[in-house]
């Protein structure tokens, strides 16, 4: 077991080498059903993990002139603040319960993975630091998440940097390190509050995922990110009905509610994806 552990937790840094994120989307599920820890102990582990591994992803970006630290501080210094009540937050929640929401992100994390992007209308790279107050508030949202769930740090950070803040891809993603690594370490002292780690075991994890990191760093540039995002979409989409049909009971699954639910989402989905490839379409036959 100890052998899948390590395993899977090179994955982990082959994920935050690679994309910039996914770190706590595998190592919580690892912690939980392979190392069989508690959820509350798990969601905290994580966040150590990936937080020290995020540090060691970030030095082949920094050294290559991919972070932009100001902003990154920033973002950092305020998710930091929303990640600690997130963690704090977190001792007064059920473990079902942030299983069940670290569940739905994950699933959200693939839907925006598997998405197609809008290059048509991607906004301008900024070629300076972003404005304070985006920063602030995109900051404390996403270390509010982070802090709770022990998750969407990557995702999340990486898309409100290049999207919202017009940042280049490559560069959110290293600057996306510096702040994944301070929401990390901010959660995970929220969380100690209520929880005790197995050092032990954290320190192993982490001695691979940084490895895999490594290992990521260097492949990055040679395979196809699409193609690497699309796969791991995947995979978090099987990983995280895995996850959400192990904390729902059968009761729930037999009810006919839950696949009205489903149904209607899946529905949406399609009709949303027939609406922007039509939209996709347009836009080509303009050009």
């Amino acid at each position: 077991m100890t052998v899948l552990i390590v395993a899977a937790s090179l994955l982990v840094g082959v994920s935050l080498g690679v994309l910039g994120g996914g770190g706590s989307i595998l190592t919580v599920p690892i912690l939980v059903y392979l190392a069989g820890q508690d959820p509350k102990e798990a969601i905290a582990t994580s966040l150590f993990v990936v937080g020290v591994t995020s540090l060691a992803a970030l030095v082949p970006h920094a050294r290559a002139h991919r972070v932009r630290w100001r902003t990154g501080l920033l973002f950092g210094a305020f998710s930091m603040a929303g990640a600690y009540g997130g963690g704090r937050l977190a001792e007064y929640v059920p473990g079902t319960a942030l299983l069940i929401a670290f569940a739905l992100m994950m699933l959200a994390t693939a839907f925006a993975m598997l998405r197609r992007p809008r290059t048509a209308r991607e906004p301008k790279a900024r070629r300076g630091e972003l404005p304070v107050k985006h920063v602030a508030a995109e900051g404390l949202a996403v270390g509010a998440v982070t802090g709770l769930v022990g998750s969407g740090g990557g995702f999340l950070v990486v898309p409100a940097l290049a999207l919202l803040g017009g940042l280049p891809m490559g560069v959110a993603v290293g600057t996306s390190l510096l702040v994944i690594a301070m929401n990390s370490f901010a959660g995970l002292a929220g969380h100690l509050s209520g929880v005790s780690l197995d050092w032990g075991l954290a320190l192993t994890v982490t001695a691979a995922a940084v490895l895999g990191s490594l290992a990521g760093g260097r492949v990055a540039g040679r395979i196809p990110q699409q193609v690497l995002r699309r796969a791991f979409g995947w995979f978090v989409v099987v990983m995280g009905v895995f996850v959400l049909g192990r904390q729902l009971g059968p009761g729930v699954w037999a009810h006919p509610v839950t696949w009205a639910v489903l149904g209607a989402a899946g529905a949406g989905a399609v009709a949303v994806g027939v609406v922007r490839r039509a939209r996709g379409r347009t836009v080509a036959a303009r050009e």
